[in-house]
């Protein structure tokens, strides 16, 4: 069981008011708060090791450099990788997804497939659709029913009928909070000498991610979903494919040797980290990781599963709301999404935040998705490890009384 109130303590922002009413932050699958073990870590860098990594032979260099390898390799145990080599920092997931993309871009042309899915955000469609643009390859749209479950025969007609190069899947919705099947895809896509990228920047926080047992090629994830600072992304590549994907960035850092005629990349992971790196956020990310991984994922999951079943509860009762994704709380992860009859979304949330609720509002980067269910937007309740039933208790009544903002006055 999570001492959340303990760990409540840890994040000073969810101390503070809004206008007299407490916050109540349920907008965690846009950006998740930062415990105080994250910002002193930072800081402690800052004041005392700040330096240009891997480009000094003095001691503040030294102590940068030791801190950004030490932070790739709690990356690398994170996600179960094979060594820390294996891990590239990246700004975002979506830098992440554009240098992989970028790193086919010479080789893909007409005829060549990229699979995705409607429940992917705009970071895992839009590099795609640049390189349908430029190159001409073919984008294929694996099918979803209306709970978000990905359906298997719609990637196997796609996976027999067409020369797939990768298939490109979300391990975790950001909109519905469904979960494809991973570990099927992947087999799948592997059988039909596919290469398969997950998208994990909303699943880290919310269940264990493992590369060497998915098997995937590429994974990519960013800091801020969990409870590190913004600025700072990871590409996961496996060695052999990483190794032999050309740089998106040209610069310092990433070379072994430049002449006036050309230039030699430097090996995996220097040659995509072109630039000074951002290595105070490299430690702030770290932090977040160690931070994390002392309450067990057990805990985790059953805590973040009661609040999404408790939302779904009190909202459900709501006359006239709707919600989207699993029926079975016990399979929807991290968000739940919702529309209320008579009351846009935007106009929803802006009311709710008076009250010190902040929810997101819109197609949350999924406008596919969206399209998919005639839907211009919806309301996102989105948890984290830190929130309370209180908090999540604290919505219906709120809900209700926008209804009764919005409810045409008697004549």
């Amino acid at each position: 069981m999570l001492p959340v109130a303990a760990i409540r303590r840890q994040f000073p922002i969810l101390a503070q008011e809004i206008d007299g009413y407490p916050l109540v932050y349920l907008d965690n699958a846009a950006t998740a708060q930062k415990p105080l073990a994250v910002l002193e870590a930072m800081r402690e860098f800052y004041e005392h090791d700040n330096a240009n990594p891997h480009r000094g032979m003095h001691p503040l260099a030294a102590r940068a450099t030791a801190a950004m390898e030490r932070a790739r390799e709690a990356v690398a145990s994170f996600l179960c990788a094979a060594h820390p080599g294996e891990i590239v920092f990246t700004k975002n997931a979506t830098e992440g997804i554009n240098i992989v993309m970028h790193g086919f871009r010479r080789n893909w042309g007409k005829g060549d497939t990229v699979v995705l899915n409607p429940l992917e955000h705009h970071s895992n469609i839009v590099p795609w659709l640049l390189l349908q643009e430029e190159r001409g390859i073919d984008i294929a749209w694996m099918e979803i029913d209306a709970e978000g479950n990905v359906d298997l025969a719609s990637l196997e007609r796609i996976l027999r009928g067409k020369r797939v190069k990768l298939v490109s899947i979300t391990a975790l919705s950001n909109v519905f909070g469904s979960r494809p099947p991973l570990e099927d895809i992947i087999a799948r896509a592997h059988a039909a000498g596919a290469l398969v990228l997950v998208d994990a920047a909303q699943a880290v926080a919310h269940f264990p991610v493992d590369v060497a047992a998915l098997g995937c090629d590429f994974l990519v994830f960013s800091g801020h979903k969990i409870y590190g600072p913004t600025g700072i992304g990871v590409l996961y590549g496996k060695t052999d494919i990483l190794s032999a994907l050309p740089p998106l960035l040209g610069g310092g850092m990433m070379i072994r040797e430049v002449t006036r005629e050309s230039f030699t990349p430097a090996d995996i992971p220097a040659r995509f980290e072109g630039g000074t790196p951002p290595v105070a956020e490299a430690v702030g990310l770290a932090a977040a990781i160690a931070w994390f991984r002392q309450y067990a994922w057990e805990d985790i999951e059953a805590h973040e599963r009661s609040l999404l079943a408790l939302a779904k509860q009190e909202l459900s009762a709501i006359p006239g709301l709707r919600c989207y994704g699993p029926e079975d709380s016990a399979r929807r992860y991290g968000t739940l999404c919702f529309t209320v009859d008579g009351i846009h979304p935007h106009d929803l949330t802006e009311l709710l935040g008076r009250q010190g609720i902040c929810m997101r509002a819109g197609h949350h980067c999924a406008q596919p998705l969206h399209e998919r269910f005639s839907l211009p937007a919806t309301t996102r309740l989105s948890v984290a490890l830190y929130n309370t039933e209180e908090e999540i208790r604290a919505v219906a009544p709120a809900i209700r009384e926008a209804q009764r903002l919005f409810s045409p006055s008697p004549p």
